[in-house]
């Protein structure tokens, strides 16, 4: 943790490290020294964790990195967790239609808090990370040139990027900007001016259940705002890049398909079969 996450990671990480170290890693090899752990004892905790795959996973991937760099830093020369196969995982297929996409817009505009609304709003225009939006800044943003310059620390890449930005995101940035505290460089600052907001589960959970979605996560904007780009005809690469991905196969897994055009496209055959039987 002192060496490699806390230094290297991004915080959301490394809070999420610290959990799977106390209630799983710990308790089961906490009394061993390093070099003594085998394969056996890193598959038997993946094992006893199979009712819980995902986080089963997760915490493999774990105990596999920390075990490579106790091998760069000398420590041992294997690394016990590494090719110990993962459970299956089931992935989610969840996206807002348009008509749940309506139902929320109409929840976020009869919601009190519209500072905490906007910052959903922003997610949906944009497809941006929930953590990017909320430690946005106003030096971040070029109305003039439409550009949104993310910095390098707030990235999951780590490297700065600049995301075009939609007329209706700058209407809405400007609208903001109009209404903003200039104490504050947040554009969603918390109770303290020099702080963003930290979270947005009370808004979230309140939103959703006016919309009436079920069981949709907030993190699910990004896949609702890549699903209606591609449903509309933009190739996978343009919206890969508008949501940072390195990887296009990270973008397949965000861009589900709408009914509609899917649809359509199973009527070009059928009216090929159609027209020719008749």
């Amino acid at each position: 943790m002192t060496e490699h996450a806390e230094p290297k990671k991004r915080p959301g990480s490394v809070r999420n490290d610290r959990p799977m170290l106390d209630r799983y890693i710990l308790p089961e090899l906490g009394d061993f020294k390093g070099i003594e752990v085998t394969r056996q004892h890193v598959q038997k905790l993946h094992n006893q964790m199979r009712d819980t795959p995902y986080q089963a996973n997760r915490t493999l991937a774990l105990m596999s990195k920390m075990f490579e760099l106790s091998v760069r830093w000398g420590q041992r020369s294997d690394n016990p967790a590494r090719a110990i196969e993962k459970f299956p995982e089931e992935k989610r297929d969840r996206w807002l239609s348009d008509d749940e996409l309506q139902r929320l817009l109409v929840a976020l505009s009869e919601h009190p808090n519209q500072v905490a609304a906007n910052a959903i709003r922003l997610q949906l225009l944009t497809g941006a990370r929930i953590g990017e939006v909320l430690k946005a800044k106003w030096e971040d943003f070029d109305l003039d040139r439409a550009v949104w310059t993310k910095p390098s620390h707030h990235t999951k890449q780590k490297r700065q990027k600049h995301l075009p930005i939609s007329s209706a995101t700058c209407d809405l940035l400007a609208a903001m900007k109009a209404g903003a505290s200039p104490e504050s460089r947040w554009l969603f600052p918390g109770r303290s001016p020099d702080q963003p907001y930290k979270d947005l589960k009370k808004l979230w959970s309140s939103v959703t259940t006016s919309a009436g979605l079920q069981d949709y996560r907030i993190h699910e904007n990004r896949h609702t705002h890549a699903s209606h780009l591609v449903s509309s005809g933009l190739s996978l690469p343009i919206v890969g890049r508008l949501l940072g991905h390195t990887n296009p196969s990270t973008t397949q897994r965000h861009a589900h398909l709408a009914d509609d055009p899917l649809r359509q496209t199973a009527d070009v055959m059928g009216k090929k079969i159609s027209g020719g039987s008749s």
